[in-house]
Order: structure tokens, then C-alpha cells, then sequence
């Protein structure tokens, strides 16, 4: 079974409007169905409403942490089933600091399954969902 065939319904979310529009219609033209929401209060509603195979979710957005409290909602809430939340970030960039997610200790404290360093490719996305659904 191919990953369009596991993961039907991504949520992306980021206050980078062009940025937002840019990577729902690339995904959508991989064939996944896409919701969009500007802020991390607004994604955590549409996630329990709309209960989405993924989350690709900016780190940065109405508060410095509103990707991380994002994170935490959805992996240490009952709500749902399990699935990979990944955070995109070009704090890097701004403060030099490297995110990383790629230990289990790492990605239990971020409570995220990976960092995608901005600017992110769709194929990145796709590759990451790809290592997680054959896990």
C-alpha cells in the first residue's frame, strides 16, 4: 500500500499565508487532501474535529512556542489516533540554534516525529510521512 493510500488528510498550519497556500496546493497535487489553518489555537480545534492522518505545523506563529504546545496537545492527548506531527521552523536561521528531533529523547521532549528546517521541499514532507507510515 503506497503512503497516498495511508495518509489521506494532512494538516498544515502556519502563519505564512503564502507559504500555507504553496504547500496545500503541491500536496494536493500529490494527491492528499489538505486542511489549512493560520495558528496553532485554530489547528488544535480543526484536529479534533477534522482527526487528520498528519500535521505539518510552523513553530513559530501567534506565540514563540504555539508549534510546540501544538505538538504536546496532540501526543499526550487521548483524542484520536497516534499520528506524526512534524514541525517546521526557520528559527535556525534566526538564531542559530540547530532544532533537532532525531533521537527518541528528542522527539519525546519536542513531542514532535521530526524538524523540517524552512524553506521545505513537498518531496521532504512525503519522505518523512514515507518513513513513518512504514515503520
Amino acid at each position: 500500500m503506497g503512503i497516498r493510500e495511508k495518509v489521506k488528510k494532512i494538516l498544515i498550519v502556519d502563519d505564512d499565508i503564502d507559504l500555507l497556500e504553496q504547500n496545500k496546493l503541491l500536496l494536493e497535487n500529490k494527491g492528499f487532501n489538505v486542511l489549512t489553518c493560520e495558528s496553532g489555537e485554530e489547528a488544535w480545534m480543526l484536529y479534533q474535529n477534522e482527526n487528520p492522518d498528519a500535521v505539518v505545523a510552523d513553530l513559530i506563529m501567534e506565540h514563540h512556542d504555539s508549534g510546540f504546545v501544538l505538538c504536546h496537545k496532540i501526543k499526550k492527548t487521548e483524542h484520536g489516533k497516534v499520528i506524526p506531527v512534524f514541525i517546521l521552523t526557520s528559527a535556525t536561521y534566526d538564531t542559530g540554534f540547530k532544532f533537532s528531533a532525531s533521537t527518541f529523547e528528542e522527539r519525546d521532549w519536542i513531542n514532535c516525529d521530526a524538524i523540517l528546517n524552512k524553506p521545505v521541499s513537498v518531496e521532504e514532507i512525503i519522505k518523512k510521512l514515507e518513513k513513518y507510515f512504514s515503520i
